[in-house]
């Protein structure tokens, strides 16, 4: 609350069903507190726009499990389009998105090769193994999100083995979000479906922030038809950056999303008139001042400037891991889209707990670490303020060692 301020310790009883932490009582200082929470704990927790919320209200619908609701249409129409392919289903979330990609893709028994720390090996609750009948073959990501072209290769299995799963797809993350967010580019993907050409295998891309990934490259001349051009099949969320309230788009050939289509029925996704979830992406991805995608440019800005700041902070530190694997200080430098990473030399609860105490929400990340992520719903003010409510964290916390034990990644 604006103009709120407090002279001693607060006592409030931890909020457990609200996410709140176990952590020791914080003070906070005699400074104004932001009316709404600076949430950076995910682009997941944007609002629809007006825009959004007036085209949800007067969205044209009809049955789309009957294949005849108009906006579900033209937004899989206008999805395909963008991203140069041939069709499009839209899907309830990006983790549906994946899973129907590869139940098309794949037949039971083979296996998916992707990064030991992708979000569809880790994040998905093995959806792969318990709905699609996949193995996966883990490889170590690079810190620049990549996998080691040659040790992709050597990942295939042989065919003629019968102790052996079959090979059957590749899968990259665009953004990739462990690596604090880096995009991929045009010609690494394709590298990598030169090798699976060679081995006679699809390449699908999880991209649920791959605009974010176009936008971040747009000054060395990347397209969304470039950066999608090398994957049969593409998946992006909608709810994320782009800040529509619900769902994913997940594009490919016409008889892929043909198979796409009958397994999202299969898992429960067939939606009847879901106009109305659509019509926020139509708005997305339109041009103008309504869609939502050239401004992920000022979310990268803004979480630049973030880190830049919290770099000089004393207590913040390279986040270590596929992050900045060098230890030491934090390098702002690794921060080009809207992740920013980083390690406090703090309990990392009691930090967390005194930036909540100061309403600026960050979230816990894996091996130890901290996650802010910019968005629609955090301005350039905001993070002057998120700045500063990090600096009187900091100095309100007692530095230790070994902060954070191995979380599940946040969305």
């Amino acid at each position: 609350m604006l103009g709120r301020y407090t002279t001693g310790p607060v006592a409030a009883r931890p909020d457990y069903s609200r996410g709140d932490l176990p952590c020791q009582t914080v003070r906070l200082y005699s400074r104004p507190m932001p009316e709404r929470p600076i949430d950076l704990r995910s682009d997941t927790v944007t609002r629809p726009t007006p825009a959004m919320r007036k085209a949800m209200a007067e969205a044209e619908v009809g049955d789309d499990v009957l294949g005849d609701d108009p906006t579900v249409i033209a937004l899989e129409e206008r999805a395909a389009d963008l991203l140069g392919k041939d069709a499009a289903v839209f899907v309830a979330t990006g983790t549906m998105g994946n899973l129907v990609a590869l139940m098309a893709h794949l037949a039971r028994g083979q296996e998916v090769i992707a990064g030991a720390e992708h979000h569809l090996v880790i994040d998905e609750a093995a959806g792969h193994a318990v709905v699609v009948g996949a193995s996966a073959r883990a490889l170590v990501d690079q810190p620049d999100g990549t996998l080691d072209l040659a040790a992709l290769d050597a990942a295939f299995r042989d065919p003629n083995d019968p102790h052996e799963p079959l090979s059957g797809l590749i899968t990259l993350e665009n953004t990739h979000a462990h690596s604090m967010g880096r995009p991929l580019t045009p010609t690494y993907e394709e590298e990598v479906a030169t090798i699976a050409r060679r081995h006679g295998v699809p390449l699908h891309l999880d991209g649920a922030r791959f605009w974010n990934a176009v936008v971040a490259q747009r000054p060395f001349g990347v397209t969304a038809h470039a950066l999608a051009a090398p994957a049969d099949s593409v998946t992006f969320c909608l709810s994320k950056g782009l800040g529509c309230p619900v769902g994913s788009v997940l594009v490919g050939s016409r008889e892929f999303i043909a198979r796409a289509r009958r397994a999202r029925k299969l898992v429960g996704g067939g939606m009847r008139q879901a106009g109305v979830l659509a019509a926020p992406g139509l708005v997305a991805l339109a041009d103008g001042p309504d869609g939502m995608i050239d401004r992920l440019a000022d979310d990268h800005a803004n979480a630049r400037r973030l880190a830049e700041a919290i770099a000089e902070l004393d207590g913040v530190r390279s986040p270590g891991g596929t992050a900045q694997p060098t230890d030491g200080p934090f390098d702002p430098d690794r921060v080009v889209t809207n992740f920013v990473v980083f390690k406090v030399d703090r309990d990392r609860a009691e930090f967390l707990a005194a930036l909540r105490a100061r309403n600026v929400l960050m979230v816990e990340y894996p091996h130890g670490q901290v996650r802010a992520v910019t968005h629609h719903d955090v301005s350039a003010a905001d993070i002057d303020i998120a700045i500063q409510a990090t600096r009187d964290a900091l100095a309100e916390t007692r530095p230790t060692v070994g902060s954070g034990e191995r979380v599940a990644t946040p969305a």
